[in-house]
């Protein structure tokens, strides 16, 4: 696969071992600067069920990075 363009990591165990020490404090806050891993990587939460709550406090996510990721997308297809 050579010509990768995207690489969307999910959750914390992807988000630690592809960008390493890049990884700012947290998943939260690795997901909130995903424009600074762009257009290499896209890191997001994992899409557990569980992870509703942290949606929900989170509204950020749906409003930015979910529309960003769809047109990035978008124009890589």
């Amino acid at each position: 696969m050579p010509d990768i363009r995207l690489t969307i990591l999910i959750g914390r165990y992807s988000l630690e071992y592809y960008l390493k020490k890049r990884m700012i404090q947290n998943v939260t806050e690795t997901v909130r600067a995903y424009q600074e891993y762009l257009p290499e990587y896209c890191p997001m939460v994992h899409p557990s069920p569980l992870n509703f709550r942290w949606q929900a406090g989170n509204p950020w996510f749906e409003e930015q990075v979910i529309p960003d990721l769809k047109k990035i997308v978008h124009e890589i297809l």
